[in-house]
């Protein structure tokens, strides 16, 4: 039995379905990823889930409670943090922390105890009587992160926790989060539409799009199932090319080969080799150009990405996701509008 289960969870509004019969389990002690663009329901999710929103049909349990009849019990074995900053600015980053305990009833040894350590755990011990208005993005943050943790949750979910934040802080708290994980054995559920984050963090993922849950699976399993490993070769067009051709025809662990669109011109071409273990094979692919007569100006491994499982099972890249959802959004907006003038332009 896994610490989230879910059958058939289905939220609607206005006929519209934010999610769609998801059927999910996440086993306990794992980091699992919902990946998806803005509006595939990947928060709606987490909001039935932590119980902020009923489910319109379906049910689901969370750390063995159910989350429609058993709503307290799932709340004190949960911890969340929201997509939008919900810290209060004006009180220091203890004070933050300790208003959040005594809402759970935690005794003041319990309390002072557990604010130490969690503020140690993301490194905010040195900054707990700052008051949180003077706190960086990141340090704000990892202070949320802190609080979710602050009464033990069995669950912890995070809705686009690296949302907004520079690279180099994303990646920091990315750290945290694997950590955490470690020390504290619970169990992490992310939202994200960022693709490495995904890929760096999560023990397994599942796309969600529309609603719909797509497939789930470990990403290195997910990548292997969209196709082989690559070597961008760029080679001079002084030579004869088709020998190399013919060459690359012949062996037998190449699956194929093509140019590159928009890499052709009077002096180079790019050539994309699909190939199992590409590492191992950049030695080899340069002695067959070689061997060519051909001169090989710079080789380069691609690697299946999470990008590419998206597109393989979405049709569109992350980003194309989020402009249609964008043009929808307008679209209703606009209909909206026309109902509400009377059905004048």
């Amino acid at each position: 039995m896994g610490v989230i289960e879910t059958f058939n969870l289905t939220k609607e509004y206005s006929g519209l379905k934010a999610v769609d019969n998801l059927n999910l389990n996440v086993d306990e002690g794992e980091i699992f990823g919902l990946l998806g663009p803005n509006g595939a329901g990947k928060t709606t999710t987490l909001k039935m889930l932590s119980t902020l929103t009923k489910p319109s049909s379906g049910y689901a349990t969370v750390a063995g409670y159910d989350i429609i009849k058993e709503r307290d019990e799932v709340r004190a074995s949960i911890g969340i943090v929201f997509q939008d900053p919900s810290l209060d600015l004006e009180l220091t980053g203890k004070e933050n922390l300790e208003f959040h305990a005594r809402m759970y009833g935690m005794k003041k040894e319990d309390r002072e105890k557990r604010i130490n350590e969690v503020l140690e755990l993301l490194s905010l011990d040195k900054w707990k009587n700052m008051l949180v208005k003077y706190y960086s993005g990141g340090m704000q943050r990892r202070l949320e992160i802190a609080r979710g943790l602050i009464h033990h949750p069995k669950v912890l979910f995070l809705d686009e926790p690296t949302l907004g934040l520079d690279a180099q802080t994303r990646r920091l708290l990315w750290n945290y989060i694997k950590e955490l994980a470690k020390k504290e054995r619970i169990t992490i559920v992310l939202t994200t539409h960022y693709m490495d984050e995904a890929d760096y963090l999560c023990d397994r993922v599942g796309i969600i799009d529309h609603g719909k849950l797509m497939i789930t699976g470990k990403p290195e399993e997910l990548k292997s199932k969209v196709g082989h490993e690559k070597l961008m070769i760029e080679i001079e067009n002084l030579h004869d090319n088709a020998s190399l051709e013919k060459k690359l025809s012949s062996v037998k662990w190449i699956g194929g080969f093509k140019k590159v669109e928009g890499t052709v011109s009077n002096s180079h071409t790019v050539l994309e080799i699909e190939v199992d273990k590409g590492d191992r094979r950049i030695p080899e692919v340069v002695d067959i150009v070689r061997d060519s007569g051909v001169e090989l100006l710079s080789i380069t491994l691609k690697k299946p990405s999470l990008e590419d499982v998206f597109i393989e099972i979405t049709g569109k890249t992350i980003r194309e996701a989020e402009a249609s959802e964008k043009d929808a959004s307008k679209q209703d907006m606009r209909i909206r509008r026309r109902l509400w003038s009377g059905g004048k332009r």
